[in-house]
Order: structure tokens, then sequence, then C-alpha cells
């Protein structure tokens, strides 16, 4: 060898580092990983680097000696090789310590090491639902679930002629409490690359908001605050990317999906949970802050978990707290007993909604045995910014059972459930879901006990469904703390001189006069189906609301039982809209 060597061998060296940086630094743009030991895809990114210098040292190495021509023979070949490995030696060995950091960090943060700690990530509380949960007034009762709101802001955007050729509605709508209001709201993105050039100097113009309640949906414009249009967002390229300028930033934090929440000035921030692994080097994941960054001008600060303004609502994802709990309730009695025996192994349902409750978002879902997929055993609500999680005790079907059930009642018209929450309807476990048509949009609603999801109670409107649901609670004698209808309304016998019947609102009501009387007495289909079967000329006993005013009273079931002296109050039943609307039923 030539005595040149160790000067050519350091020349190789500068330069394999020069292009292994620029590769690095390219490829960390790109893929933004996290500098984090915790964080797998550190591990990776350094692995492929040493890898790269290896490479192109060796073929560095190669070019630089100058009787490289004799590397085709066979000694001269294994020469070169064992140069080269003694000088990437060290590069070697820090590849082979990565790797068994690896292997062993997996191995050390296993369930089958570490059951105990994975079912400690999740505290949860036991409550009683009844006086835990208040009754939802009807203004905080979302009515939509995520796809009919993206429907409705997709539809608002298309009716404004200055963006909709240039824009379009992110897919993620983010359930947010908003002014005391359960509200929807998603970011608008860029159409492509070049409207991006056109437009990314002004930023995104507007976001979308949707009321849950009220189904209207808001385009609201950026223009009128001081801080102009978004120009921090998933949809931006280059240094205004949003993960980008988290990475930048903050290039040891592992991030969570970053989401839309909106403050109340209306001012839009990204909510950046921050993640760590408690269990191990990359098991038990869990949020310990978060970085809020306002959208408009990159402003940023870092909370801890105990720190987040009370305006954000979700900082815990769903996601996260029901991976906790499958934990929490699998590893119960340890790894052993949740293969075999699987004692009082418990796991959430395949789904979950959200419920807006003190001003803050609850992440809902059910809990069910591990070995049964058709009743639930109880049912679970988390704070998704403390996640202050409580379970309740309240056996009954499952969420897709109750799905079934509402449709089976409006079969007829072919609607489908939305997802249910669950509600405190007069201090019963119900689920409460839309019932939407083949265009997403939502018609009638669905109140169906946890319990006895045979009872089903339908309207077209929350107070309707409410009233429906209650009386139906009642013919099955399941008390109630509702000021509305009582257990033994009054009862009225007769025989049916005539019978009349109208569709309003989307439900069948037959209106029934008895003899002697010039009083109507008007009962849902869906609140007793007997009704469907009556005559002229049949003995019937209505219980009835004696105390309305009017010609057309509220009744709540057919009874053949002696009329009782108790007057509830429930509210009257929808008057028909005109003599045209009535039809006489051929007997």
């Amino acid at each position: 060898m030539s005595d040149s060597k160790p000067r050519k061998t350091l020349s190789c060296i500068l330069i394999s580092l020069l292009i292994t940086l620029v590769i690095g630094f390219v490829w960390f743009y790109v893929s933004l990983p996290a500098l984090n030991f915790h964080n797998t895809s550190f591990y990776s990114f350094v692995l492929v680097l040493l890898l790269v210098y290896i490479l192109v040292f060796m073929i560095a190495l190669g070019v630089e000696r100058s009787d490289k021509e004799a590397y085709t023979g066979g000694g001269r070949l294994r020469e070169y090789f064992a140069f080269a490995k003694q000088q990437c030696k060290a590069v070697l060995i820090i590849v082979i310590a990565l790797l068994a950091v690896l292997v062993v960090g997996q191995i050390l943060s296993a369930p089958l090491l570490r059951a105990s700690a994975y079912h400690n990530l999740l505290e949860v509380n036991t409550g009683d639902f009844a006086e835990d949960i208040d009754e939802v007034s009807f203004n905080e009762i979302p009515m939509l679930d995520e796809s009919s709101a993206r429907r409705l802001g997709d539809r608002k955007l298309g009716e404004l002629s200055d963006m909709v050729s240039q824009f379009e509605v992110s897919y993620d709508y983010t359930q947010i409490n908003y002014q005391g209001r359960p509200v929807r709201v998603a970011a608008l993105e860029y159409g492509d690359f070049f409207k991006w050039i056109i437009n990314t100097k002004e930023g995104l113009p507007a976001y979308i908001t949707v009321d849950m309640v009220t189904q209207e949906a808001q385009v609201v414009r950026l223009s009128s605050m001081d801080s102009g249009g978004m120009r921090y967002s998933p949809s931006e390229y280059f240094n205004r990317d949003l993960l980008r300028t988290l990475r930048f930033r903050y290039p040891t934090f592992m991030f969570s999906s970053p989401h839309l929440e909106l403050d109340e000035d209306g001012q839009p921030w990204w909510v950046c949970p921050r993640e760590t692994r408690t269990i191990g080097l990359f098991g038990g994941s869990d949020i310990i802050g978060a970085v809020l960054l306002n959208a408009c001008t990159g402003e940023h600060t870092y909370y801890d978990v105990a720190d987040i303004p009370t305006w954000v609502d979700r900082v815990y994802t769903a996601t996260l707290i029901t991976q906790q709990y499958d934990y929490y309730g699998t590893y119960v009695q340890g790894f052993i007993n949740s293969l075999i025996g699987q004692k009082n192994v418990t796991v959430t349902t395949e789904d979950f909604n959200y419920l807006a409750m003190n001003d803050d978002v609850y992440m809902y879902t059910g809990i069910t045995s591990v070995s049964s997929d058709q009743s639930n055993i109880g049912f679970l609500l988390s704070n998704q910014r403390t996640k202050e999680t409580t379970y309740y005790a309240a056996p009954g079907a499952i969420e897709r059972s109750a799905m079934e059930s509402a449709q089976g009642v409006v079969q007829d018209l072919g609607y489908e459930s939305t997802f249910p929450l669950l509600l405190n309807i007069s201090g019963q476990p119900t689920y409460f879901m839309s019932l939407k048509d083949s265009s997403d949009l939502v018609k009638m609603y669905a109140m169906v006990n946890v319990s006895q999801y045979q009872i089903v109670g339908t309207g077209s409107t929350v107070a309707t469904c409410e009233s429906d649901y209650i009386a139906k609670l009642q013919q099955n004698n399941i008390s109630t703390n509702s000021d509305g209808p009582t257990v033994d309304p009054t009862s009225v016998s007769g025989t049916i001189a005539e019978i009349r019947s109208a569709v309003l609102d989307g439900n069948s009501w037959y209106y029934i006069r008895l003899e002697g009387s010039e009083t109507f007495y008007g009962i849902a289909a869906s609140t007793d189906q007997r009704v469907v079967i009556l005559n002229v000329g049949d003995s019937v006993s209505l219980q009835v609301n004696p105390e309305d005013s009017g010609t057309i009273l509220n009744a709540y079931g057919i009874s053949t039982e002696e009329a009782t002296t108790a007057e509830p109050e429930p509210a009257a039943p929808p008057e028909p809209e005109d003599a045209d609307s009535v039809e006489t039923p051929e007997e």
C-alpha cells in the first residue's frame, strides 16, 4: 500500500460523512422522526444512516485507491474488504448495539412481562349513572354524526363561489364545545399544489363549523380577525406544514395526531398532544402535555396536562382511551388469565361516540365481556381533557343491537341509524341515535332502552321522540323520574264512533272519537301498534291526559283496565294541519 493511505482514508471518511449528512437531512425533512429513544422510528432513522455511511465509505474507498484495478484479484479484494471492515468497525458496533436495544426494549415492554403495568395505565372509577349523569337539555344533544356533519360542511363550502374552486374541506371534523354548544369544526385545505402556490401568501381564508344541534353549517371567514388566514396546517408545504413546524421547534417530542379547536373568541388553534412511553422503552403510550399552535400566526406554547387551558376539549384521543381500557380490562388478573380462563376479562365495544357535559367533551363506549358480543355489562365515560374515567354498570344490549332495533321500527322508510349516544332519560340509561335517509340527512330520532332494547321511542323531533319513549317505558312498568307522563293516566272507555288517520312529521297518527263525545283522542302508531287494527264499533279504553284543552287530546295507549283518577300532564300530539291531511280509513 502507498504512504498516502491515511490521507486517502481520511478523505473517504469526510466524503462519506458529508454525503450521509445530506441524505440524513433530506430524509429527516421528509419523514420527520422524533429524536427520542422511546420512538422506534428514531432507531430506524439512525440505522439507515449508519448503513448509508458504510456503503458510501466503501464506494469512496474503492474510488480513492490507485490500485483499484487490482481488486479483481481474489487476494487484493479480500484485503480491500478487510481494510474497509477495520475502518467501519466502530460504526458496525453502533449498528449492532442499536439493534440489541430495539430487541431488548421490545421484550421489556411486552405485556407478557409487564401485565400489571399495562392494567394500571388507566385509573377507572365506578359511578352511579342516574346520580352522576344529569339529563341533558335538547340544545346540548348532538343530532348528527361525523359523516352527516361532513356532508353539510362540504355542501356549505360548495355554495361559496369564491372558495369552492380553490379549497376543499378537511376530512377531519373535530367535535368540541364552543360557546356552550356541541360543534364540529374543520379546516380548509388547498385544492392542489398549484392552488397552494396561488393562495399560500394569504393562507387558508376560513374554517367550517357545524352546529350539532341545529344542523347549521357556517363558513367562518378569518379576514375579520386581526391574525388573518390560517398559515399553518397539514395541507401546507415546506416549512409551514404543521408537522414540520412542530418537529423543528420540538425535535424530541413525540406527537399524537393534531386536531383543530377554537378558543372562545373563535381563533383557530392546533392542539398537538405530546406522547410518551411509560412501560419499558416502547410500551404504555400516554399523553403528558400538548403544544397549542395558533393556526394563523404560528404562535406556540407547550403545556403540561395539568396546565392546559379549559377551553381545550380534546387532549387524550378516544383511540388511546379505548386502548388503555382494553389493557385495564384484559390484564385485570394477569397475562395468563387473559389467554386461559379469561376470568373477569372485559373490553370496549367496537366503536365510540362523544357526549358534551359540563363544558367538556366525554368519550363514551360500551364495555362487554371478552367472551360475549351480544350484550354490554356497562359503559365508560372519559373526559378527553383530563382522562378522568368512570365506569357505570348497566347491563343491556350492545350498541349494534340497539341500532338494529331502532331501524326495525322504521324499516318501511329505509332509514339507517347513527352510532348511539348514551343519555340519561328519566333516570334510565338510554341510547339516543339519529335516523338518516340514503342522502345521509337526519329525518327522525330514536331512543332505545339499554336494558330492554325492544323498548324504542321515535319521533321527528327530539321532544316527540322523548315523549314517545317515556310513554313506552311506562307501558312496560319501568319507573321514571320525568315531569312528563305519569304511570297511571286517566282511562276513557267507550265505543268507537269515528276513526281517522294522518301522517304528521313522518309518524302515523290515529284520531279516535267515542260515541257520545265530540273529542278526538290522538295516538301514534309508534306508541301502541294495536291502534292500526281498530275499527268503528270496537269497544276500547284509552289512557289519556284529561287536562289538555281543545278538540284533540293525547292518548298513550290502549287498555282494557278500568279508568283511574290520575291526571298526568304530557304534551298534546300535533293537530292535523288541515282537513285534506286527514283520511277516513276504509272499514
